[in-house]
């Protein structure tokens, strides 16, 4: 395989008897989008914690720029990931999570524009709150601003959109874009074909990537 920001070769995941992928071939070029659409149940968060190191394969082979997933310090530099629920740390206000995900990755938190990001979010009016009292939908927006917060070479997200009203999935849809215009890479997944094409991502099925068996 070569340097591309994900590479997927004859991906293969059953859940005891089940098969959920089946031979899944899957390229994301370095500085593109890559959208795996379709509805719940047929594999696309699968596939995702395959490619960030979450989830084991039965066989097949991965490869996140030319490496394999999940396995050093320098892949979760590079890599951030929606895939699994965010952690909230107990007593920490919204700002402090953003100032400590800056902290982590070697960012001052003021010249990374903390106060921009929780007012583009529309959060600015909560940054003094904890994460677990705010709604579905604000814990969601705080989940994606810390994920563009930080730095990084790929976004991997699972159905990014969920929980958001229209106007805030026209906002993560315009961050994205910009995301890739600055030369990241994105593999996500959504239910929302809009929203992923404005996005700027090229939208594919899993059928397309590989049939799923039918369950025996």
């Amino acid at each position: 395989m070569g340097e591309h920001a994900v590479e997927v070769d004859g991906l293969h995941v059953s859940y005891g008897p089940v098969p959920v992928l089946a031979g899944v071939a899957l390229t994301v070029p370095e500085g593109a989008g890559v959208c795996v659409t379709g509805e719940n149940g047929i594999g696309k968060s699968t596939l995702l914690r395959c490619v960030t190191g979450l989830h084991r394969p039965d066989r097949g082979e991965i490869r996140v720029f030319g490496g394999p997933p999940g396995t050093t310090p320098e892949f979760w530099r590079a890599v951030v990931t929606t895939v699994e629920p965010p952690t909230w740390y107990p007593g920490l206000t919204t700002r402090e999570h953003a100032e400590l995900v800056c902290r982590a990755h070697g960012q001052d938190p003021e010249a990374a524009g903390i106060d921009e990001a929780l007012d583009r979010f529309g959060l600015a009016g909560h940054a003094d709150a904890i994460p677990p009292s705010l709604s579905s939908g604000q814990k969601q927006r705080l989940t994606l601003a810390l994920a563009l917060l930080r730095p990084s070479s790929l976004l991997v997200l699972d159905e990014p959109e969920q929980r958001l009203d229209t106007a805030g999935r026209d906002l993560v849809a315009g961050l994205l874009t910009e995301y890739l215009e600055a030369g990241g890479s994105i593999l996500m997944a959504s239910h929302d074909d809009g929203f992923a094409e404005r996005s700027g991502v090229h939208l594919t099925t899993m059928a397309s990537l590989a049939p799923v068996p039918a369950a025996p």
